[in-house]
């Protein structure tokens, strides 16, 4: 089982519109388990699915609640949601309390190792107790990247984050929300590409990525032909090339 977390330390630059659109593009050939992770719940939102753990997350944390317990289906083929719930707000607190708090993540997906070929951890932003439990998972950590001075702030933080942790995860970040009549927009697309861990994948700002939370549901759904939808494509045909998830038995 592979794992990938989409991660930055800045908020609003789409990381839950990456892990969405990313688990349905494996879903066509893999088991895939998102796990939202983020106290906002937008990934469980968008995959239309109720945002209730009993027990809360403490209990999956503490081992009183078994993993696949909590684990709910979607209506897209072979992929599933660990959803998050307003007690995910404690969930740095609940991790420091615990033995060994920054491999409790890795632990819990241990229960479901033989369910899934992938699992994408969907990550709040900010550098956390939750962060360190992800990136030592992951491996990969994916990092959306709005061309904008700060984002490339947060992409510096991630990789030092990540490499002064027990991670051994690969960081692969891609350009997000662009907009291409904004020179510095243009700019970063010419440039940015091949530079530390950005790789020559570009989402749009786009009313169809927008229309998301009102369809609930992946770009491939409702607009699979769009330039952002084939964006995803191509960053999960990169994670799949360096990660060789098995493909799910038919």
């Amino acid at each position: 089982m592979k794992v990938v977390a989409v991660y930055s330390t800045k908020g609003g630059v789409g990381k839950t519109t990456a892990a969405v659109n990313v688990a349905w593009e494996a879903a066509k050939l893999h088991r895939v388990l998102l796990w939202d992770l983020d106290p906002q719940g937008a990934a469980t939102f968008l995959l239309q699915v109720k945002p209730k753990v009993k027990g809360g997350v403490g209990a999956l944390v503490s081992g009183d609640k078994k993993t696949s317990a909590a684990i709910r289906s979607t209506d897209v083929d072979h992929l599933d949601v660990l959803p998050a719930d307003a007690s995910y707000r404690d969930l740095d607190l609940v991790l420091d309390s615990a033995k060994k708090s920054e491999r409790r993540v890795s632990k819990i997906l241990e229960q479901v190792a033989g369910d899934y070929d992938l699992v994408i951890l969907d990550c709040p932003p900010g550098s956390s107790l939750v962060a360190e439990n992800a990136a030592f998972s992951a491996d990969a950590v994916v990092v959306p990247l709005v061309p904008s001075p700060l984002s490339m702030r947060a992409l510096d933080q991630v990789l030092a984050f990540v490499a002064a942790s027990a991670s051994t995860a690969k960081v692969v970040a891609f350009l997000s929300m662009v907009d291409r009549r904004k020179t510095l927009h243009r700019d970063a697309i010419a440039t940015l590409p091949g530079h530390a861990a950005v790789i020559d994948v570009v989402v749009p700002s786009t009313v169809v990525v927008e229309r998301m939370g009102a369809e609930r549901a992946p770009l491939g759904r409702y607009a699979p032909s769009s330039e952002a939808a084939r964006a995803y494509a191509a960053l999960w045909a990169h994670l799949q090339s360096s990660l060789k998830p098995r493909k799910r038995k038919r």
